[in-house]
């Protein structure tokens, strides 16, 4: 297991430089990743490929296009978002004023998952370097092409004590959190999400733990079921179902649900075919994977999808009925294209079962009926979600992206990015006269 305290030692050495405080030394750096970036488009396209048989057309929008909008709509507020902000002074305090500095933690490790390689590594990354962070980035394993082209991309274009990526399996992640880095950020699971927290602790470190849960979409007896389907449909089967706010399950009005079945086997062959082919759908990302998922296929009656390949690592698009609260698959968070239904008969029901589990990182309400709204909004705790749509909220710059509780802490996207890689220093100015 490698030591990498003299790396950590470069990169506090050069943010003492004072170099990366520089805004413009700042917004030059998201320009040349920018370009980077776009002059290496058909790499990344081949390398997700690869690691995960990700269609060329979800990986320019899933991955490369996101990265992209979020470097653009950084460097254009980043001025304005760097200086002091002036705020209000007690009257207690007559003569004084009160102004708040953003100040760089320092050096930030940021430690990456497999299911979006790309998209989950450079933007944090381009968040620290916004903020004006030195960065270790260290990327999944479990992709190793994206992992790679990430290293070359980053270790043969900026010097090693401003930003390094560390390729590695497990050990070097450990090795990583036994340094003393001022800020990190991690993206995962809630078990390892534990396991970071417990290492920042030893030093203080603040944290962001972007972590996941059993995101539920609940679709009550007004909905546009043929809208209410394809958004479901889109959201869940994208990357194979392996996205942190993917809807892991459905809770229907009772009265509504076997039209809401239809509807879902209608939108999946509208998108995919009548069969789904395996070469041009993503995998799942390792037999490890599969196996969990393949099992979960027991738990109630697959009324659509259902096939695998192991050898493949393929399994279709999946909706599951008949399933019960006691099933495997509903004791964990699926990540994966299964898709279980479950039915309620009045919306405290389903608020009660909701409220019962760890808080999820999404939720998705279908109803127009703005006092259904409400009472799902005011009454139940997420990280954020979305209204009559699937996983579009994660994607707006204006929007902070973040779980609670078991689904994480601390958020980012667009300024809060740019907040959450930032100190604010809070300062009071008083005068001798």
């Amino acid at each position: 297991m490698e030591n990498y305290q003299e790396l950590a030692a470069k990169q506090k050495s050069f943010f003492r430089s004072g170099k990366t405080k520089d805004v413009q030394f700042r917004i030059q750096t998201l320009t040349k990743l920018k370009e980077l970036i776009i002059s290496n488009e058909q790499e990344i396209l081949d390398a997700l490929k690869a690691d995960l048989n990700k269609p060329e057309v979800e990986a320019k929008r899933a991955e490369i296009s996101l990265v992209l909008s979020e470097i653009d709509f950084m460097a254009e507020n980043l001025i304005s978002w760097s200086a002091p902000k002036k705020t209000d002074t007690p009257t207690t305090h007559e003569g004084a004023e009160s102004f708040i500095l953003s100040e760089p933690y320092g050096s930030a490790l940021i430690i990456a998952p497999w299911n979006y390689p790309f998209q989950l590594a450079v933007n944090p990354l381009a968040g620290a370097i916004a903020a004006g962070n030195c960065a270790v980035l260290k990327p999944s394993e479990l992709t190793p092409r994206t992992s790679g082209l990430l290293a070359k991309l980053i270790n043969d274009n900026f010097p090693e004590e401003y930003l390094r990526v560390v390729e590695g399996e497990v050990e070097t992640s450990t090795a990583l959190l036994k340094e003393k880095f001022d800020y990190i950020f991690f993206t995962g699971s809630t078990p390892v999400g534990k396991i970071v927290a417990k290492a920042a602790a030893e030093h203080l470190t603040p944290v962001t733990l972007e972590l996941g849960g059993k995101s539920p979409a609940i679709v009550h007896d007004d909905a546009d079921l043929d809208q209410a389907a394809a958004r479901i449909a889109g959201g869940k089967f994208m990357n194979a179902g392996q996205t942190c706010v993917a809807p892991d399950y459905i809770l229907v009005k009772r009265e509504v649900k076997n039209q809401l079945i239809a509807k879902l086997k209608e939108a999946i062959t509208k998108t995919y075919g009548e069969n789904v082919a395996g070469d041009e759908y993503p995998h799942v990302v390792s037999e490890r994977h599969f196996d969990r998922l393949h099992a979960f296929l027991e738990s109630g009656n697959a009324v659509a999808g259902g096939k695998s390949d192991k050898s493949r690592l393929f399994i279709e698009p999946t909706i599951l009925d008949n399933v019960s609260w006691d099933d495997p698959v509903m004791q964990d968070e699926i990540f994966g294209p299964i898709l279980p239904v479950l039915e309620y008969d009045d919306l405290q029901q389903a608020i009660d079962v909701i409220t019962e589990r760890p808080k999820p990182l999404a939720l998705y309400l279908f109803s127009e009926n703005e006092n259904i709204q409400n009472e799902v909004l005011h009454n139940l705790s997420f990280g954020g979600g979305a209204i009559n749509d699937t996983i579009s909220h994660m994607t707006s710059h204006y929007l902070p992206f973040g779980g609670v509780g078991d689904s994480g802490m601390g958020a980012y996207h667009g300024k809060a990015s740019f907040d959450t890689f930032t100190h604010s220093k809070s300062i009071l100015k008083r005068s001798f006269k």
